[in-house]
């Protein structure tokens, strides 16, 4: 295997780290143009945009977190340890929010709880012609839309550690005398409190970086005004200033996950699993759960889903479906497809050498292609329109430009596939193919590719629909006239035009779908 390795490590090393200073260049560029320029740039900011973005970024993400926290928390513990009719459905239909994009989400509430829209009108209906609700252009419309969204990744999280989890831990607990709520509060919630963070972790850093949701309803956050810096005044100095607070925000929230799951790491005591006991409830309590289940599913995506259909059924919606919307399909999809490729071509050498030759700079350029995890879609369309025109100015306004932002932005999604593929062959398959007299390239070709294919076909996929449903970096480096569904969406919603909308947001819905099949499947837990 050291052989095979001394070999392939000259090209591979090299394609590695050319690959690992690519993606760090964006970050470098933010922060050096940031900590580099004016001081008066920064007092500026510091006296009139930043202490509002902040506040309203870290309020966004708090109040997100401590709500997906409840819905994550108790849909988990409904489905894993009550016993109620039609259970394992509910179990998989609180995972379809994830199919719905934040910027549709969001513009489908625009019109639910809009200026004389359904919401409001039922509301008069109850309270009087005079009665107003909330508006959806603001803190509370924004902190619904994504917590709708994004509570699934705790739920699926919190999920897997009660079904994994050691039940004699609560059978002691309740042997003792220990009410069922306290042990809940004492016993399970403590045990499951690494996943929990982990889940939060997640959405913290998905409510700091979107931009969709915020853009549609103009609610002030950082990332947004990345992008009005760059679009409205053409400010790129202060856009660097912004993402590097921005950039700093992520991280700190990702150090702070790190050391609470060190703090909060368990392990069971015993080698046996026994499943969790569900209970049973008599007609009344299944029909509360049923009804709470119903109506957290039926606002994450069963009353959306079921508008964007009407829509896109509609006539005016039936007209925009022509050539050039095929032509917006066949643009999203050839973009999606580049930049899956390339992040499986650029994650191979990295997860390959990490894995079979962990030395400091291997594991080094590896956790170098997780900085897109700190970068959210305006950051990383900044950085890289910049540098292109300093550096490469030939291919600037090209597809190129825009498909190194999606491989930055979306890399660490696909080596979360391809590290556990690799790792799970062990190297004395290569070895063997050596012994026997197989070239490197052979022993890739018939030995390592064939029996990783799996995690690679997964890591593809999942970059290919994320790339998808993207949209500050496309708003911000696409061609001109070069159209996705994505940016079709947020043009239609952005002029309240939810009808022609509805036939690209209900198109990018249905193709995120093979995504949650991946993620609930045993092949995905396998890979």
């Amino acid at each position: 295997m050291a052989t095979l390795c001394q070999q392939l490590s000259s090209p591979l090393q090299l394609i590695a780290l050319a690959s690992a200073g690519l993606i760090l260049l964006p970050l470098g560029y933010v922060t050096s143009q940031a900590l580099l320029a004016d001081p008066a740039v920064w007092s500026r900011l510091w006296a009139t945009r930043i202490p509002e973005l902040l506040s309203n970024t870290i309020w966004l993400a708090g109040t997100v977190a401590a709500l997906t926290l409840v819905l994550g928390v108790s849909t988990a513990w409904i489905v894993t340890r009550v016993d109620f009719p039609g259970r394992r459905l509910w179990e998989g239909a609180l995972v379809l929010p994830l199919a719905m994009p934040t910027y549709v989400l969001a513009y489908v509430y625009s019109y639910l709880l809009g200026f004389g829209g359904p919401a409001e009108q039922l509301w008069q209906a109850v309270a009087g012609p005079q009665a107003r609700i909330f508006s959806p252009h603001s803190y509370l419309g924004a902190t619904l839309v994504m917590t709708l969204d994004t509570f699934p990744f705790v739920y699926l999280l919190s999920r897997s550690a009660l079904l994994s989890m050691n039940v004699s831990f609560e059978e002691v607990s309740r042997a003792s005398g220990v009410s069922r709520m306290k042990t809940l509060w004492l016993v399970t919630l403590p045990l499951m409190r690494p996943s929990i963070a982990a889940g939060l972790a997640l959405v913290i850093l998905y409510v700091v970086s979107d931009f969709g949701a915020v853009s549609l309803l103009r609610y002030q956050t950082l990332t947004y005004a990345v992008f009005q810096q760059m679009t409205g005044r053409s400010d790129n100095t202060a856009a660097s200033i912004l993402s590097l607070l921005l950039v700093g925000l992520a991280l700190l929230f990702l150090i702070t996950e790190r050391w609470f799951r060190h703090r909060s790491r368990f392990y069971q005591t015993t080698g046996r699993y026994r499943p969790p006991q569900r209970h049973r409830y008599g007609w009344p309590g299944a029909a509360l759960v049923t009804g709470y289940l119903a109506l957290i599913v039926g606002a994450a995506f069963a009353l959306p889903a079921s508008l964007l259909i009407t829509w896109s059924l509609s006539p005016e919606a039936q007209a925009t479906i022509d050539s050039r919307f095929y032509g917006f399909l066949w643009n999203s999809g050839f973009l999606a497809a580049c930049a899956a490729t390339g992040g499986v071509l650029i994650g191979l050498p990295l997860a390959y050498l990490a894995n079979r030759r962990p030395t400091w700079l291997n594991l080094g350029c590896l956790q170098a292609a997780y900085a897109g995890y700190v970068l959210p879609g305006p950051v990383a369309a900044l950085a890289v329109l910049v540098l292109c025109v300093n550096l490469t100015p030939f291919i600037y306004g090209s597809v190129l430009v825009l498909i190194v932002a999606y491989v930055i932005h979306f890399l660490p999604a696909g080596l979360q596939s391809l590290e556990p593929a690799l790792q799970q062959i062990t190297p004395n398959l290569e070895e063997v193919a050596r012994t026997l007299g197989l070239t490197v390239r052979q022993t890739w070709q018939r030995v390592t590719l064939p029996l990783v294919r799996n995690g690679f076909v997964v890591a593809w996929v999942l970059m290919f629909l994320q790339t998808m449903k993207e949209l500050p970096a496309t708003l911000l480096l696409r061609p001109v006239g070069f159209d996705t569904l994505a940016i079709r969406v947020w043009m239609e919603a952005s002029e309240e035009y939810y009808q022609l909308a509805a036939p690209s947001a209900l198109l990018i819905v249905l193709l995120s779908l093979p995504t949650l099949v991946l993620l609930v499947s045993k092949d995905w837990r396998a890979a």
